[in-house]
């Protein structure tokens, strides 16, 4: 398992800080009054911690043992808590529907096939509430385009990497209307690129009608 052995060897010194925007989305989830927050594919818990040093009912989900340690232990040290699953994000999620008023996944489901990506996403839809807010980060067209790392194409717009701090890790690459496309059950709110050009979205998912 790629990231089980990058989390055991300690070697996420990328994924150590909280995403840029995180601060915004607390400031947005507390105008809102959310409470219950995933985070799907906490890793080592950078965003698990700060979600509950902000008071908020947090939810952590991630399949790499390693890093789900590494969250119980930085908790542990600053007496907070978060509630951790071991599960794998491209199957049924451990939770029951409309459970979570928001989900957020940091350079998390791209790392996938395409038809695990989308029951990613449905799962995605089916344990969030009606009106619930979804932020996601993905690998963008020109990121992989730049990137130096050598790769081989498994499916259309999908690679594994052969080489480097990800090797063996399947990376799908999005374009913006990909992204909406996916995300079409939800009302997107803004697509922007962040300092390390990856796509963000943060949306809202529609409320059926009755």
């Amino acid at each position: 398992m790629a990231w089980e052995e990058i989390f055991k060897k300690k070697e996420d010194q990328f994924l150590r800080k909280p995403h840029e925007d995180l601060n915004k989305l607390i400031k947005l989830f507390k105008k809102n009054k959310l409470s219950k927050i995933l985070d799907l594919g906490c890793g080592s818990g950078r965003h698990v911690v700060d979600l509950a040093k902000n008071g908020f009912e947090v939810y952590g989900m991630d399949n790499a043992p390693s890093g789900l340690k590494q969250t119980r232990e930085k908790l542990k040290h600053l007496n907070l808590k978060a509630k951790l699953k071991n599960a794998n994000c491209y199957k049924t999620f451990p939770y029951k529907n409309n459970f979570f008023d928001a989900i957020i996944s940091v350079q998390v489901i791209h790392h996938a096939k395409i038809k695990d990506i989308k029951k990613c996403i449905s799962e995605i839809e089916r344990v969030l509430k009606p009106n619930g807010y979804v932020f996601i980060t993905i690998t963008k067209c020109k990121h992989h385009k730049s990137t130096k790392t050598k790769m081989k194409l498994i499916e259309p717009s999908t690679y594994i990497m052969l080489s480097g701090f990800e090797k063996g890790v399947p990376h799908h690459i999005f374009n913006k209307n990909r992204l909406k496309q996916y995300f079409n059950k939800f009302k997107i709110i803004d697509i922007w690129t962040d300092k390390a050009d990856h796509f963000c979205l943060l949306g809202k998912l529609k409320a059926i009608a009755p």
